[in-house]
């Protein structure tokens, strides 16, 4: 089938933190044990586990957590995996406060619900990407059809169904509808004819026609308008869904309205992606209307959709129905100033807000004041904020720290591809004052910043005890200013990002190349004096 993929250049430094290595693994498994073996209140009232069941327990707890913290990064395979590692740590706490919590091992303990776990989630999607014919697909989906299964959850993902293989799994399948509650067909039909992939999708979207999921992954599969229309049948009967996913799809102006045509009822969906289409303003038109019947939406994704400021203004209009999001991806669209502002009092309105990513949206500086004086006044667990690639100058930079400073549980901040220059990137500094002792990562490369700014944001982010990472390569930062941060990131140079594309003779507009050192150290003492006793109204 024809492909509807888009290719965008990430102009952002990307740092993977998904999958966790083999030693990090074992390093959880280890302080597990030992907090399973420590003494505390609970273990007085429900008994302190051996070292041997403690090992035990945490070799299945860290299983069950890693199990369920990938299940989420696949449905984001394009993320850094830092919501991933989120969930990878908060269900590693759960389940070890729950064994505590029990003791001793008894009956139906931990090791009955990891069987149980297994044994509800079919996933074929490890391994090569592939076609499959009839044979492999009778081999490989045997275990559904086994009496008495219990799958709830099926994953068919990166293996590419033929027609022989379709008419496999649609009998196995009509076995289980009624149990299923989770779908995913991602990347399902990948390098087939247009008709013949029309033709599986078809036999897919009839099988499993009347199930009552809660999530449908439909990504991957270039699915067009006639795509969309073709899996009619299995949308139309869908009446309590909460997490659909559409992203990378050929989803155009047509497709986007086939969408909110077929989709009968969104009132209990918390998760729609639309991630990397041909959207377009029209296309965003009819987006929007799906959203404003999605009220209990939790997670909107429209990133990279080129969607115009138009497209924005309807978006912004439908968002403010959904009261409860927490996580909000508009990246890489072409929103402009108006759309920004518009958005803004949106996000005035998102109390319960957790991350919101705003990169590459045409903001500049009063888009950005907007939006971060909405920020300021809303989401006060904000732990994510990324702003890059806006135009944003010094100028702008004062309601932007100033929302930063208000943002205690901040974890990750990207501005990078900006024009901060040494005021701004002082500005965002001082903002991350001792409260911010959550961040690990600040992204301020490409930025025109140049020795005292580059300094002062390695003397501000190195203090704080669970920071990982702080690029801020593509600057102007003199030899001797690269030297310093170095010496300051001294026994901890991993925290630092590469330095190789900084240009030391860089300059800009409004400032002379040449100028001497007499001049740059004048230049850093005048900004320091003006901006070290900053107050930023919280």
């Amino acid at each position: 089938m024809g492909s509807g993929t888009q290719t965008f250049q990430h102009r952002s430094l990307s740092v993977k933190l998904w999958p966790p290595s083999h030693s990090t693994r074992l390093m959880l498994v280890e302080r597990m044990t030992k907090n399973l073996t420590t003494p505390s209140i609970f273990s007085r009232n429900c008994g302190l586990l051996s070292n041997d069941e403690a090992e035990e327990d945490a070799k299945k707890m860290e299983e069950l957590a890693f199990a369920a913290a990938d299940q989420h990064y696949k449905k984001e395979p394009d993320g850094d995996g830092s919501s991933a590692v989120q969930i990878y740590a908060k269900e590693s706490s759960r389940l070890m406060l729950e064994v505590i919590k029990r003791g001793p091992k008894v009956n139906g303990g931990l090791a009955d619900r990891a069987t149980d776990l297994r044994g509800t989630v079919f996933d074929i999607s490890g391994g090569r990407r592939a076609f499959i014919g009839a044979e492999e697909a009778k081999e490989l989906l045997r275990p559904l059809g086994e009496a008495g299964n219990s799958y709830t959850k099926i994953c068919f993902s990166n293996r590419s169904f033929g027609l022989d293989a379709a008419n496999v799994a649609a009998p196995i399948l009509s076995t289980i509808k009624d149990q299923l509650t989770e779908v995913d067909l991602s990347d399902f039909i990948a390098g087939r004819p247009e008709l013949e992939a029309l033709d599986v999708m078809n036999i897919f979207s009839s099988v499993l026609e009347g199930c009552h999921l809660r999530y449908l992954n439909l990504s991957n599969n270039a699915l067009g308008e006639k795509g969309v229309r073709t899996f009619g049948a299995l949308l139309k009967s869908q009446n309590s869904l909460q997490g659909l996913y559409l992203m990378n799809d050929g989803i155009s102006e047509e497709a986007a309205r086939a969408v909110s045509e077929l989709i009968p009822s969104t009132e209990k969906l918390k998760v729609l992606h639309f991630h990397n289409n041909m959207t377009g303003d029209e296309g965003a038109f009819a987006i929007s209307e799906i959203v404003k019947r999605s009220c209990s939406l939790e997670d909107f994704r429209c990133s990279s959709t080129r969607v115009g400021t138009d497209g924005g203004l309807a978006l912004a209009e439908a968002l403010k129905r959904c009261a409860h999001l927490k996580k909000l991806d508009l990246r890489d669209n072409m929103f402009g100033v108006e759309a920004g502002v518009a958005l803004s009092k949106a996000i005035s309105q998102f109390t319960d807000l957790t991350e919101v990513y705003l990169s590459y949206l045409n903001l500049e500086d009063e888009g950005t004041e907007a939006l971060a004086n909405a920020l300021k006044h809303s989401a006060p667990s904000l732990e994510v904020l990324e702003m890059a690639g806006n135009d944003i100058t010094a100028k702008g930079t004062a309601s932007l720290a100033a929302c930063i400073a208000s943002k205690q549980f901040l974890t990750k901040l990207n501005l990078a591809e900006n024009e901060l220059k040494d005021e701004g990137a002082i500005l965002v500094a001082n903002a991350l004052g001792e409260d911010h002792g959550q961040l690990n990562e600040v992204d301020m490369s490409t930025n025109a910043i140049r020795r005292a700014g580059g300094r002062h944001l390695a003397q501000v982010v190195v203090k704080k005890p669970g920071f990982k990472l702080l690029h801020i390569n593509g600057n102007f930062i003199s030899d001797e200013g690269i030297d310093e941060v170095k010496e300051i990131f001294k026994g901890s140079l991993d925290m630092l990002g590469p330095l190789d594309e900084n240009d030391p003779e860089g300059e800009d507009d409004e400032e002379e190349e040449d100028e001497d050192e007499e001049e740059n150290a004048e230049h850093e003492k005048e900004l320091e004096s003006k901006l070290k006793d900053l107050k930023i109204n919280q």
